[in-house]
């Protein structure tokens, strides 16, 4: 029995481990790499055909955005999950095949143009629903065994509707191992969604480490927040801009707006609309809608007991077509807009940042985790400018933060699932956290929890029998001279020459119409205090 790490180690997405055991070859999460890649992964040491099973811990697509592809690789066996992330996988692994494609056919035609060669997306819609027809699911605590010698069981993490850990029992001979994988440990007193379950026992833990180097602090009042937002911004004539997560923290925010409509907290704006601009998050919504009933808290049970739909209220409008989308910002009423992507890397929430970014109106707020290299990361650092569709879009807009409303445990909340463990366990390994918050709370772990911890690199392999390191894997750092770092300095070069000729320009200018000189002084200026 032994355990290879794969992805998501010293970085925070990519979640990806093999287990094998009891004859068989078994992954954990397969995700898509999102932002700034730190390190290079090593690749899957066997073929996709020759997985017997796949575990998804939950929807995100850092941890299940891969599954397409390795079907279209050859893969066809099951992929065990609960229900709910059944269902989320089903909407999310589609609208990332769709752009997917829609990114093959953008490149494509630039590939044709220039001779290049042509893109292949990573994988299609068509592998996307046929991965979906792989999904068995379980509820959680409901042991099941995939094979002679494994007993699984889920255990509610408390981070997305259906997010779970995975606890795998696993018996060779005489020996036997309980490895447990955390998933991503949700935060706690979070709307609609209860607050994770602490694990009972393992023999080794696999944990994240998203926020492994920080507190949240005191729980603050997310309604409080929202409501300051917005009254703020609309009294301004403005519009309140939320790049969110279409699957999770959108439904969240539904939940807080609801509230806020319900008590009329937001003083003469009455009947202000909402616009959920996604078609992902228009499908996720109706999901949450749609029966959960077993992943929600008590609060949220109470309002479904009453009659109220705990994410719909009036004036909420869902935008699904591309029209809806375009109208959106052709309507000149103050509103609130929450768009995909959080981390405003791709999707629709793109075009309202391009209307409303240099609007000193408009609120640009934040609701989520940004990782370093994303355009939401450099808004929040205080971008002056930042690049849209080929444009530089100057910054006038509010950038703003809802605080403490992040999805995963801090700190503190992580040491504590850890310490419910009944016996230590033999080993902890940390991944899914930043390159040296992955080595920052491995030491926390040893100095408060006692326990045995170690931050894995891609490709470390382990013995679960007796615990020892069978191989490392090569730490191989991405070349900083990336394509779009040579693109820049292309771009550079030209802005030189272009000084150069204007340099000659105003040499062999003297003797011109006085009015003409006037007016290039004017653009020169103009230009500059533009850029400046």
């Amino acid at each position: 029995m032994k355990l290879t790490f794969l992805g998501a180690a010293h970085e925070v997405t990519g979640s990806c481990s093999l287990l094998e055991a009891c004859g068989k070859r078994i992954l954990v999460d397969c995700g898509l790499e999102q932002g700034a890649d730190i390190y290079e992964n090593c690749e899957l040491p066997v073929a996709p055909g020759e997985i017997d099973a796949v575990f998804v811990t939950h929807a995100h697509i850092d941890h299940s955005g891969k599954l397409p592809a390795l079907v279209a690789a050859g893969y066809e066996g099951p992929i065990y999950a609960t229900g709910a992330t059944a269902k989320l996988c089903g909407i999310m692994l589609r609208d990332s095949a769709h752009i997917q494609e829609f990114e093959a056919e953008w490149r494509n035609r630039k590939a044709k143009r220039s001779g290049d060669a042509l893109y292949a997306p990573l994988y299609t819609v068509a592998d996307a629903e046929k991965t979906a027809a792989l999904f068995e699911s379980y509820g959680y605590m409901e042991d099941f065994s995939p094979f002679a010698g494994l007993k699984v069981h889920f255990i509610d993490a408390g981070h997305l509707l259906g997010s779970a850990s995975i606890s795998i029992e696993i018996t060779e001979g005489d020996i036997t191992r309980t490895v447990l994988f955390s998933g991503d440990v949700g935060n706690v007193d979070r709307p609609l969604i209860r607050n994770p379950v602490p694990p009972a026992a393992a023999d080794y833990v696999v944990i994240e480490s998203t926020y492994g180097d920080r507190l949240h602090g005191k729980r603050p009042d997310y309604v409080a927040q929202l409501t300051a937002v917005i009254q703020e911004t609309l009294d301004r004539g403005g519009n309140v801009v939320i790049p969110s997560f279409a699957v999770g923290r959108t439904q969240e925010l539904l939940y807080l707006l609801r509230t806020i409509k319900a008590e009329n907290l937001i003083q003469n704006h009455d009947g202000f609309p909402v616009y959920v601009d996604s078609p992902l998050a228009v499908e996720a919504t109706n999901i949450y809608s749609g029966g959960m009933t077993e992943y929600y808290d008590d609060e949220t049970l109470a309002l479904l007991k009453d009659g109220i739909n705990p994410i719909q209220f009036p004036d909420l409008k869902l935008s699904v077509t591309s029209d809806d989308s375009k109208m959106i910002n052709f309507d000149k009423t103050p509103k609130v807009i929450l768009s995909a992507s959080g981390m405003c890397e791709a999707g629709r929430i793109r075009h309202h940042l391009k209307h409303n970014l240099w609007r000193a109106d408009s609120t640009i707020l934040f609701v989520g985790y940004q990782t370093e290299g994303t355009i939401g990361r450099k808004l929040l650092d205080g971008a002056p400018f930042v690049k849209l569709f080929g444009e530089e879009v100057a910054v006038h807009a509010r950038i703003a933060t809802l605080s403490g409303i992040s999805g995963h445990a801090d700190r503190d909340m992580l040491l504590s699932w850890l310490q419910h463990l009944q016996t230590p366990p033999e080993t902890v390994f940390v991944n899914h956290g930043n390159d040296t918050v992955c080595d920052s709370f491995a030491e926390s772990i040893a100095e408060t929890c006692h326990f045995h911890a170690v931050a894995p690199y891609s490709g470390d392999c382990y013995d679960l029998a007796d615990g020892a390191c069978l191989a490392k894997g090569k730490i191989i750092k991405v070349h900083k001279e990336t394509e779009g770092r040579q693109r820049a300095d292309a771009v550079y070069d030209r802005l030189t020459a272009a000084l150069a000729r204007l340099q000659r320009l105003i040499a062999g200018s003297r003797g011109r119409a006085n009015k003409d000189l006037a007016r290039l002084a004017d653009q020169i200026h103009a230009i500059c205090d533009k850029f400046e």
